[in-house]
């Protein structure tokens, strides 16, 4: 619950959610996904073995997220399920009901959420209590990064489950969707994100037009509550033809994007273990990450750093990159070597299988609030 649904049509909570639920039905659970009205067909019911619930929602920045939660969550009273599995602190609000009726109830709290720039002052006071809720009320918390679970230890006193994120994604031959946008395998520099502020696709943007290269620089993602930040990336990227938008790529076309990369930019300041990062690298690919703490511990010592949100180093070293295929080979094979050591798909299902089990097993216990 929490997210928009599977298959994945949006963001890395869905993602997440593709990876685990099909795994855990083929490991013999039964598994719901509850998903949105405007984002998964009604006509959806069974997606790889995992039954598809959905409900309406209000379309709405502020209420789409915690209005569908609501709903799931109460859906859920007549379900009996053993375990439910939250999606970010915002909706942890929820939690106690269905430990009402004895069903056992685990938060993912994803990253610091009250920090993205699209939140007023009443969107942050709401993210900050559900921060300190998803510590009070669920049977159990999960951080996806070590700078997450610190965050958690450090401000509200309460360790959580470090599981990060997984990905099986492999390399593809194809080239369709190359094809599609007059792409070169290995004549352009991948971005991947929602674009929204604090993804920073406008500082990639800024810093690539004054690189002198023909290679092209394409930007996967949107976003549906930013229609004035897009208009503005399209501003900066005016005249330039070098710079593809391709809006939401999902499926054998995201891949085919991330296959034949000449390297990826990580641009994010916000949120814990990306998915997409994880992806990039398990496909080979050179990284250039932003110098965020979370993006550091992912990357290590398999990519570039620059310097957090510095335009100029962002500039210079991806720059260095463009003009040293040799080094973004290096780069790409550590990248992959540690994808497999550290963010296995496999790895982060036995682990959300492990907690589901060992809650299941607990003596029923009263929120405390």
């Amino acid at each position: 619950m929490g997210i928009r649904g599977i298959p994945a049509r949006y963001g890395g909570f869905e993602t997440f959610a593709e990876g685990l639920a099909p795994r855990l039905v083929e490991r013999g659970h039964q598994v719901t996904v509850y998903g949105r009205s405007n984002v998964i067909g009604h006509d959806l019911r069974i997606y790889r073995g995992v039954k598809i619930q959905v409900l309406p929602t209000i379309r709405h920045k502020y209420l789409d997220t915690v209005v569908h939660t609501f709903l799931s969550v109460s859906h859920s009273l007549w379900s009996r399920h053993d375990v439910i599995l939250i999606c970010n602190a915002a909706n942890s609000l929820f939690s106690w009901l269905p430990r009402m009726v004895g069903q056992k109830v685990v938060v993912n709290v994803d990253g610091i959420e009250r920090l993205r720039k699209k939140w007023n002052w009443l969107g942050k006071s709401y993210y900050r209590l559900g921060e300190y809720l998803s510590t009070k009320l669920p049977n159990a918390i999960v951080s996806d990064a070590e700078v997450i679970r610190k965050y958690y230890l450090k401000t509200y006193k309460k360790d959580s489950l470090m599981i990060p994120y997984g990905t099986a994604l492999e390399r593809l031959d194809s080239h369709d969707i190359l094809k599609k946008y007059a792409l070169e395998p290995g004549r352009y520099i991948l971005f991947v994100s929602r674009l929204e502020p604090e993804n920073n696709a406008h500082l990639v943007i800024e810093a690539f037009r004054e690189i002198r290269t023909d290679k092209k620089l394409v930007v996967v993602g949107d976003a549906p509550y930013a229609a004035a930040y897009k208009k503005d990336l399209r501003r900066i990227a005016r005249g330039d033809s070098r710079i593809i938008f391709t809006g939401f790529v999902f499926g054998q076309g995201y891949q085919e994007l991330q296959s034949h990369a000449y390297c990826y930019v990580q641009a994010t300041e916000v949120g814990g273990t990306h998915p997409a990062l994880l992806e990039a690298m398990a496909c080979g690919n050179c990284v250039l990450a932003n110098g965020t703490s979370e993006n550091v511990e992912v990357v290590g010592d398999s990519g570039v750093i620059y310097q957090k949100n510095d335009i100029d180093e962002l500039r210079e070293k991806l720059a260095y990159l463009i003009g040293h295929e040799d080094v973004c080979r290096w780069y790409g094979q550590r990248a992959r070597a540690r994808v497999r050591e550290r963010y296995s798909l496999e790895k982060m299902v036995d682990r959300y299988e492990r907690v589901f089990l060992d809650i299941m097993r607990k003596r029923r216990e009263k929120p405390r609030v």
